[in-house]
């Protein structure tokens, strides 16, 4: 029997380029960068005195005051995206089985920020002072529920949580939930909101971050010879997935379609890369095995490219050991050079940059590529986006611990 197919009809993104997806798209060709100092909280003693947040964001403008005080700022973002992505797909949530939709939607950290500020409450006030929303605020499965709740969708729920991967890993089981039959349709994706004191203290505690404060707008340079670390990030980024039967019955519009993935480990360190890249290697050969495709037919790569000395380097050099010579005729980039990492949410809004790449048929660009590195030589699609028709795209994600993602995409063609 041939496999389900799995395609893409709604997506939605928030972002530090772009509110709305047609916004975070805008944003990613045209070079934005939104990285800039921060201004909501005293970073006076940090190291780091920048990130890459979400411009002017009010959650008055997306839901009542009641559900916004019921909610970390991680599950509002995915609530927004969650919205976004379903009315952008067109489907009629009267005109389907509630029992058919999976909701897989991850946070690689959760509700950091409640937690902190439920430590102080419980810090200086006691048992009275813990709120009764503090544990469902603080899970991170509680976007997953929510979703679920709002809409009535009752198919396989629960998230995945693997750090940084942990975006790409929720679209990939969202992914599977359709193909292998328990679902007809999935919203998918991850969100994160780890831009606060704390947060920013315990990435530069691990030393990850980059301290470039005289400049932060060019402070993310993936494959730039002077990296020093990356920029922490904000937001979410949302798929609705469907099968191919159901989107062409209805007519629906269809961004691309996913053909495959995988997933491996490093089995090698809390934090590095394995310099060697053979579990990066692994989540590539066999996501191009699950997708029937051979590496000669990739065009574009969005890389995982945190713009980390290590990270770029092992990245790049894995890259170069499964393609070879077509290495070089791949359209690599790094949105990250203009979203800073997102954490949880970033494999998500990777993918979908992935996806739109696609089905436009433009590459963003990896901005702040100054200084060529040589241990990077691959063409990263440096500083302007670039029009080429693609075939086949892929998004790598990798986390701490060793978690690696890759998921193909491809043009849709009925």
């Amino acid at each position: 029997m041939s496999k389900r197919r799995v395609v893409i009809t709604g997506i939605g993104a928030l972002t530090p380029v772009g509110k709305g997806a047609p916004e975070f798209w805008n944003g990613l060709i045209s070079g934005k960068s939104g990285t800039k100092t921060i201004e909501n909280f005293d970073v006076s003693n940090s190291p780091t005195k920048f990130a890459a947040q979400i411009e002017d964001y009010d959650a008055s403008q997306y839901m009542n005051a009641k559900e916004a005080r019921r909610m970390d700022k991680f599950c509002q973002y995915a609530m927004i995206t969650a919205e976004e992505a379903i009315n952008d797909s067109g489907l009629d949530l009267n005109q389907i089985d509630g029992n058919r939709v999976a909701v897989m939607i991850g946070s690689g950290i959760g509700g950091m920020q409640v937690f902190y500020q439920q430590a102080v409450e419980f810090h200086q006030k006691g048992q009275r002072g813990v709120s009764p929303f503090f544990i469902p605020m603080l899970i991170p499965d509680i976007a997953a529920g929510q979703v679920s709740i709002k809409y009535g969708f009752r198919g396989p729920n629960f998230c995945a949580v693997s750090a940084c991967a942990t975006g790409s890993h929720n679209i990939g089981l969202a992914y599977d939930a359709i193909v292998s039959g328990q679902s007809d349709y999935a919203v998918a994706g991850g969100a994160e909101a780890p831009v606060f004191g704390m947060g920013l203290a315990g990435f530069n505690s691990v030393r990850a971050l980059s301290t470039r404060n005289d400049s932060p707008e060019t402070a993310s340079r993936p494959f730039d010879k002077t990296r020093d670390g990356f920029v922490l990030g904000e937001g979410a980024g949302m798929m609705l997935l469907e099968s191919y039967e159901s989107a062409v019955a209805r007519g629906a519009r269809v961004y691309g379609e996913i053909v495959g993935y995988g997933f491996s480990a490093d089995a090698h360190h809390i934090t590095a890369p394995d310099p060697g890249g053979t579990g990066v290697i692994l989540a590539i050969t066999s996501a191009l095995k699950a997708a029937g495709i051979k590496a000669v037919d990739v065009d574009h790569i969005n890389m995982h490219g945190t713009s980390t000395p290590l990270g770029d380097t092992a990245e790049s050099q894995s890259i170069k050991k499964v393609f070879g010579d077509h290495a070089y005729k791949i359209n690599l980039n790094s949105t990250k050079s203009m979203t800073g990492h997102m954490l949880g949410a970033a494999g998500a809004a990777e993918s979908i940059a992935t996806v739109l790449a696609i089905y436009h048929g433009i590459i963003p660009p990896t901005i702040n590529y100054e200084h060529p590195d040589p241990d990077c030589d691959l063409n990263y699609t440096p500083n302007e986006a670039v029009v080429r028709d693609i075939t086949y795209g892929m998004n790598n994600a990798f986390g701490f611990g060793g978690h690696n993602t890759t998921v193909v995409f491809k043009k849709f063609m009925e």
